[in-house]
């Protein structure tokens, strides 16, 4: 991308601009010169911003502010920007875990603030900070402590130049999209990822939403622009000293850009100084939801003590950190009366976690909303620390998207207080980069669960989702069933089999950024293919480094990521059978034994699922090597250092 602003740019500048001093016009450029913002008020005083990538104009003069509920819009006529700061910050974060151990944090900062000078009440004045890094621009308002003020919409707008290609988040469905945005008329949550061309990719989300309502968006018909539809403030009222979430558009020249960003955990704060969160020990966990009803040489497996006791000696066996116990352990988990410290198998739990301490496996515990509202919440956490519980899975809360981000945020501090780590399902609220300030919250059901979700998951909802959904934070997508068989199962909850191959399965729990890869089946399956087991072993979190290298959005992916003795390479495609070419190039020396496990010959996610080949090289970092994918298949590559 080019650097400079030309000249056409100045002469539409100055016609956005028309009716303002050349002193109202701000500035500001990325650290690398490749991206930049320019603020200004229009002819009326609205204040209104243009946002570039190089010398593309990619957003047009897009409205900032709020209206009030009397009708009053701010920033407009009567406002003037009474003081301008400007500062670049060059540091990094060290993340307690992450897709990479270094992060950089490098931006540079416009602050604005703004007076009312026709002001006898209301709103007399408000900041606006930008923020500018070389992956996006974020910004946000802020507001001074004296004023209470009822509040009708935020006017925050995102006016397109061209007419980009949308997909968007969809709850429990596959993705809407890929849509033209100009044929989308509605209000639909955030987030969502935007084709603006072969070599520009954005994703609009927010950062930070300490209080106020989730984002949502929405457009018109005949236009490519979207406008802020959440309810603005804390439940309508812009309070004394609120602080709106941040903004965020982030930019890439490739999806896959958008994936390896870490734009929204830099937009949150560290954790507060007397916080430790040293005992956070991400990594890969069994689960006992699926193995339900699962049978193998006469044992029947259940959600049940002898059948714990199994998970939790092969999960030691392999170097997994976690068994997540699902719902029903402490009675039915919809029923009011079902104690979640003492009811049904809460004695057994507890022999449990004694013995998953002894091997080395920390033990988490589902909590419904239904239970985790009936009782004291801070007690039922608190009794699960000190049990020593790992963690908790927290189901099906309810409430409006504002209530339910505030009790997420409560939870989320709980567990930290008690050391538990904290997965969130069922609708939770999008994920927007807390992990940096609660690295204890590492993944939620931001997804269409492949279990969950049979009406609508196919392998290019798969492809989809990575780069939609999954740019938003850690998602539990529970990929990594191994039972593929043709037919139904004796499985009690999900007897269907994935619309998948085997390879794809094990590739699919890289690929998938989460601080819990949660593995559905029993250990005997598991077992039955050992290549793909050690590539699911060799899964030593946190990550070192992680890097998309190659993908497009619905079409395929390609992800490596780095231990701190193996490097992993996942692919995996839609229903289109696919050849990659894969460059060496992101290995960091220049000799390596690698184990490549592809789809057979034969694969297909339909009718062949359960055959694969293994093959093993002696590679240098300036080889190519060629992948080939069934429908709907993968391929696993696990390299080691000779």
């Amino acid at each position: 991308m080019k650097t400079f602003i030309n000249s056409w740019f100045f002469g539409l500048l100055a016609i956005m601009f028309v009716g303002c001093s050349k002193s109202s016009n701000y500035d500001l450029y990325s650290p690398d010169g490749c991206l930049s913002v320019k603020i200004g008020q229009s002819n009326k005083g609205d204040l209104v911003y243009c946002f570039y990538a190089g010398d593309e104009m990619v957003i047009d003069s897009s409205r900032l502010g709020y209206r009030l509920k009397d009708g009053n819009e701010f920033p407009a006529g009567g406002w003037i920007i009474a003081k301008e700061e400007k500062a670049s910050v060059n540091s990094e974060w060290r993340p307690v875990w992450g897709k990479r151990s270094i992060v950089a944090d490098k931006y540079n900062r416009l602050t604005l603030q703004l007076a009312n000078r026709n002001a006898l009440s209301g709103i007399k004045d408000m900041t606006i900070e930008f923020r500018l890094y070389d992956d996006g621009l974020a910004f946000r308002y802020s507001f001074p402590e004296n004023m209470d003020e009822a509040a009708e919409c935020e006017l925050t707008q995102y006016n397109y130049v061209t007419d980009p290609t949308a997909w968007f988040y969809n709850g429990e469905h596959e993705n809407y999209g890929p849509v033209l945005l100009s044929e989308v008329d509605e209000v639909r949550p955030s987030n969502v990822t935007l084709r603006v061309s072969d070599s520009l990719y954005l994703n609009m989300h927010e950062a930070c939403l300490l209080e106020g309502d989730p984002l949502r968006l929405t457009s018109c018909k005949g236009e490519h622009s979207f406008a802020v539809a959440s309810s603005p403030g804390v439940f309508g009222q812009l309070k004394g000293g609120f602080t709106s979430a941040w903004r965020v558009i982030m930019v890439g020249k490739t999806p896959g850009a958008l994936v390896d960003s870490h734009l929204l955990e830099l937009l949150n704060p560290d954790p507060a100084p007397d916080m430790d969160f040293s005992w956070v020990k991400p990594g890969v966990a069994v689960w006992d939801w699926r193995i339900d009803g699962a049978i193998w040489d006469g044992f029947t497996y259940s959600m049940s003590y002898p059948s714990w006791i199994r998970m939790v000696d092969f999960a030691a066996e392999q170097g997994f950190k976690h068994l997540v116990l699902d719902a029903n352990w402490y009675g039915p988990e919809f029923e009011t009366d079902s104690d979640p410290v003492k009811g049904d198998k809460a004695k057994d739990v507890q022999r449990l976690l004694a013995y998953g301490k002894e091997k080395g496996v920390g033990i988490w515990l589902y909590l419904n909303d239904v239970g985790g509202r009936k009782f004291p919440i801070e007690e039922t956490l608190k009794q699960y620390g000190d049990w020593g519980a790992s963690g908790v899975k927290y189901g099906f809360m309810k409430g409006s998207p504002e209530e339910k981000n505030l009790w997420t945020q409560k939870i989320t501090r709980l567990c930290a207080e008690n050391h538990l780590l904290v997965d969130f399902h069922d609708g939770p609220v999008h994920p927007y980069g807390q992990m940096r300030t609660w690295p204890n919250a590492v993944t939620r059901e931001f997804c269409h669960a492949q279990l969950d979700a049979h009406r609508v998951f196919t392998p290019t909802t798969f492809c989809t989702t990575v780069f939609v959904n999954m740019v938003a934070g850690p998602i539990d997508m529970n990929n990594g069933m191994f039972d593929l068989r043709q037919g139904n199962t004796t499985r009690v909850d999900e007897n269907q089999p994935v619309p998948s191959t085997l390879v794809s399965e094990a590739a699919r729990t890289l690929i998938v950024f989460s601080g819990a890869t949660i593995l559905p089946d029993i250990p005997e399956y598991y077992r039955k293919y050992p290549a793909l087991l050690d590539f699911l072993s060799a899964q030593e979190m946190p990550w070192k480094e992680s890097r998309t290298l190659a993908g497009e959005i619905g079409g395929y992916i390609v992800m490596m990521r780095q231990t701190d003795d193996a490097i992993l390479v996942a692919a995996a495609t839609n229903e289109s059978e696919r050849t990659i070419d894969l460059p060496l190039s992101f290995l960091n020396e220049d000799s390596y034994d690698v184990r490549i496990v592809e789809d057979g010959d034969d694969g297909h996610y339909l009718t062949n699922r359960e055959t694969l080949k293994v093959s093993q090289k002696k590679v240098a970092k300036s080889d190519v090597l060629k992948l080939k994918l069934a429908p709907g298949g993968g391929a696993c590559l696990l390299f080691r250092k000779k």
